[in-house]
């Protein structure tokens, strides 16, 4: 099979085409032939080992010390079921899946395999391939954030970097738990998070959430700037503060913060549960949660589509889709 590569850390020139062995389901797998793919911004980290100030060791250790040790990045896939092993009861061939292979990754290729228990669900009809491959990493990462600061109806949520992956799911699942939803973000992306169901949305190069007077109940940071020395009078008591993108240092303050005060700061990778993703492809069918595809690349364009992840500039998420035999 054809699969996007890189045997080094750095920028998108790394990546090359490159052939691998097709894989073969184990008893308790599916093997998932991909139409469809994203970048995200964690492919980009990984890919240049970009990370958070004090995961520079902990990240090698992962995902490998002088090279990668996984070759083929990506974390997202939407495709078809080719083969299943003998042992698997919940899938069948031809049907239209999408996954969520997380530090695993391996999706930047034609073919993937995940056990039937993993993170696979099947696919929203209503979607196309590019929308339910971008389904599961802003989905998955928005709900257990949520979960884990038990957001409420009514509560007032602020979601700073409104516009990204996370950012984008964030404001759709809070509007749809019941939220009275602020988002943050450009100039340029003001209508698009109003129309994700934001009721105010603040331009950032011109109004400092944190000095406008405001207080919420959950304020989510997706993009590492809104850690809790900056935000902190911006929260209520028993306020939650959400860093899906944060330091150690960040992150260890906010552990002495919630032990030794009325608020509390959440931080740490998110779970990824095939029923989160069974809920966001439920809540997709229906019409309440739809991920905002920003550009689509092809395969072998897939360089290009990093360089503009790194720019830190899309909305929403981008898409690759696998020319060869891509489906709608």
């Amino acid at each position: 099979m054809k699969a996007i590569a890189y045997t080094q850390y750095g920028p998108p020139d790394v990546l090359h085409l490159q052939e691998f062995a097709k894989p073969t389901p184990k008893d308790n797998e599916i093997l998932i032939k991909i139409y469809a793919t994203t970048v995200t911004s964690a492919d980009w980290r990984v890919l240049n080992l970009d990370v958070p100030f004090g995961f520079g060791l902990i990240s090698r250790l992962v995902f490998g010390v002088s090279k990668p040790r996984q070759p083929i990045l990506g974390t997202e896939l939407a495709g078809e079921v080719e083969s299943i092993g003998k042992n698997v009861r919940n899938f069948k061939v031809g049907d239209r899946v999408f996954a969520l292979t997380g530090i695993r990754m391996g999706c930047h290729a034609e073919y993937q395999c995940m056990p039937e228990d993993g993170a696979v669900a099947l696919k929203p009809p209503n979607l196309t391939y590019d929308e339910a491959a971008a389904l599961s990493f802003g989905g998955t990462t928005a709900l257990d954030f949520f979960r884990r600061a038990n957001l409420q109806p009514g509560e007032k949520v602020l979601v700073n970097g409104a516009s990204g992956a996370v950012g984008s799911a964030a404001v759709q699942l809070a509007k749809h738990f019941g939220a009275d939803v602020t988002a943050v973000c450009s100039t340029a992306n003001l209508e698009l998070v109003r129309a994700l169901g934001a009721a105010r949305a603040i331009d950032y190069t011109t109004e400092d959430f944190t000095k406008n007077g405001e207080t919420y109940d959950i304020i989510v940071d997706t993009v590492g700037t809104a850690m809790f020395s900056r935000s902190k009078n911006s929260l209520k008591e028993k306020g939650r503060l959400l860093l899906v993108l944060a330091g150690l240092p960040d992150i260890l303050q906010g552990l002495w913060v919630s032990v030794t005060g009325n608020k509390k700061v959440i931080a740490g990778p998110a779970d990824e549960r095939a029923e989160d993703l069974r809920f966001l492809a439920s809540l997709a069918e229906a019409g309440a949660f739809k991920p905002t595809i920003d550009r689509c690349y092809p395969f072998e364009q897939i360089a290009e589509a990093y360089r503009y992840v790194g720019t830190g500039r899309k909305k929403g998420n981008v898409a690759i889709g696998l020319e060869h035999h891509y489906k709608t």
